[in-house]
């Protein structure tokens, strides 16, 4: 077999691979997604077209892939749904966006959602989460939108949201948050709206030292 031919089998068996790798990644994709389906009741039969025996979940109403057959976005927003989030939703590793707004979902949010390294928007508000804001969602470095209000959401807000420099709005107002708000990072760009309504403590304005009175030495 002269080179050229063995460049051209070569790069058939990249091919290949990467098709090979992709269906693999869309099929865990759409079991995850699938996992979530059974974790909730759906009386307005939204999710009926999830079908796990499809190759990838692209062509299922309400979830939008890239042109690499990855998910980019699930919207199940005002949905009616209930039941809980799972934690293989941290397998969608394309995700971006994330709007479960306005439903009856409760339990708590899973920590894996920390795992979504690509997510820009995170809607999880108008439910009845509880539990603890996950430490997990400070790896989120690409996150702009972060909204929680109106949960049941309990303990002190993670420090580790502070150390995502890309979030743009964050509203964790109406839940049952306690502690001290934090100040530093992209904190400082948010006013007490984004944290009304919980029972946290709003930091003291600092007030500036007064300045020493000039001394004079007696004639």
């Amino acid at each position: 077999m002269g080179t050229s031919s063995r460049r051209h089998a070569a790069f058939l068996c990249l091919l290949i691979v990467l098709e090979t790798f992709s269906q693999v990644s869309a099929n865990a994709e759409g079991d995850a997604l699938n996992a979530l389906k059974t974790n909730l009741a759906d009386p307005n039969n939204v999710l009926q077209d999830w079908d796990p025996t499809l190759v990838n979940p692209c062509t299922w109403l309400r979830v939008t892939c890239n042109t690499h057959n990855f998910v980019t976005r699930v919207d199940l927003g005002d949905a009616s749904l209930s039941g809980q989030l799972v934690p293989q939703l941290g397998q969608l590793r394309h995700l971006q966006y994330l709007e479960l707004y306005n439903n009856n979902i409760s339990g708590v949010i899973p920590r894996e959602i920390g795992k979504l390294k690509q997510l820009i928007s995170l809607d999880l508000y108008l439910n009845k989460l509880r539990g603890h804001i996950p430490t997990t969602l400070g790896n989120l470095k690409r996150l702009r939108f972060l909204r929680l209000h109106h949960n049941y959401l309990s303990g002190h807000i993670p420090m580790s949201l502070t150390t995502i420099t890309t979030l743009q709005v964050l509203d964790l107002s109406n839940n049952q948050l306690t502690g001290p708000i934090p100040v530093n990072g992209s904190f400082g760009l948010f006013t007490p709206i984004s944290f009304a309504n919980n029972s946290l403590e709003y930091p003291l304005p600092t007030t500036p030292s007064p300045s020493p009175l000039p001394s004079y030495n007696a004639p």
